[in-house]
């Protein structure tokens, strides 16, 4: 049965202005395979219990508000804060001020605790892979490998005192960085992130290699930290390509050919930026929001699926 459209809903439908925030989500809105999710969730989540109390809110409903934490980068109170302040995302969560029930920050925390405690980030994350190639959009024979450290406070105002002891310190240039790393693999043609690995931040990119390869490559594109004779190896001969930046012999300069081997090569790795952009500019991730890798982790599974859903939404709505 339709929902009864409430007055402030009227008005807000009737205004000129749209803005960003709602262009935003009525593409994600359209992109997202609502259904498919739902029916991964659903047999993890509880029914109303035997012994009554109050109703649990409906799967839609706080599947949409974890959407918007990921998306607006919101931690568990501001998501419950922002449903009052926003019609745009109460809208988008299927929600009405005043005849809805609007869930508070405990029951949205209890929802992403289900996620994690059933490895759902990581099933939404495969789920979301296999959409995608149901749609045309699927691997090919080209891997981008590359990481991204994650931030994570380095204060110690909080009631342990003591700072994350899961994450750890690396120096990249000059600067010193504390947190973890999101190592990824990407598909040389259509830029969709196909595996993903984590670890503190002072593990060594070329220690996580194999997890990021799906087994069916012809190509590998890599920087200087991954190489070693064993992997050159592996992608050098008839229909293999080793993609990492070719390097002039001592005292000489650079062979013109190689010089235009580097030119390509940089051109396809550009690709693996492109999800790490997504993360940080236009979803908001900067910084670990949880304390351990487990909860960071689980949350980037879930940021880089609905990611991949935004690289490519043009795609999926041609």
């Amino acid at each position: 049965m339709a929902k009864q459209i409430t007055f402030a809903s009227l008005a807000h439908a009737t205004k000129k202005k749209v803005t960003r925030r709602e262009k935003f989500l009525a593409v994600m809105e359209a992109v997202v395979p609502w259904s498919r999710l739902l029916a991964l969730i659903e047999p993890h989540y509880p029914k109303m219990g035997s012994k009554g109390g109050r109703p649990v809110m409906p799967l839609a409903v706080m599947l949409r508000i974890y959407c918007l934490q990921q998306w607006c980068a919101l931690s568990d109170p501001m998501a419950e804060e922002s449903l009052y302040d926003s019609d745009a995302m109460r809208r988008f969560a299927g929600l009405e001020l005043g005849d809805d029930r609007i869930p508070d920050e405990t029951t949205i925390l209890n929802f992403r605790h289900l996620l994690e405690r059933h490895a759902l980030p990581e099933a939404i994350f495969a789920e979301v892979n296999a959409h995608l190639a149901e749609n045309g959009i699927a691997l090919r024979s080209g891997t981008l490998v590359d990481a991204t450290i994650i931030d994570a406070p380095s204060s110690t105002k909080n009631k342990a005192g003591t700072r994350d002891p899961e994450m750890t310190s690396t120096k990249k240039g000059n600067d010193w960085y504390f947190g973890m790393k999101a190592h990824v693999g990407v598909d040389a043609d259509s830029g969709i992130v196909h595996s993903l690995e984590t670890s503190t931040a002072k593990v060594h990119d070329s220690r996580v290699w194999d997890e990021l390869l799906h087994g069916e490559e012809t190509s590998v594109w890599a920087d200087k930290a991954y190489v070693n004779a064993e992997r050159e190896e592996a992608f050098t001969g008839p229909d293999k390509f080793w993609g990492v930046m070719r390097k002039a012999p001592k005292g000489d300069d650079l062979h013109p050919i190689d010089e235009q081997i580097n030119h390509l090569i940089a051109k396809v790795r550009s690709k693996v930026e492109h999800p790490f952009r997504v993360l940080k500019r236009q979803f908001g991730y900067i910084k670990t929001r949880y304390r351990g890798l487990a909860k960071n982790r689980a949350q980037l599974f879930s940021l880089f699926a609905l990611g991949n859903l935004y690289l490519v939404r043009r795609r999926l709505m041609a």
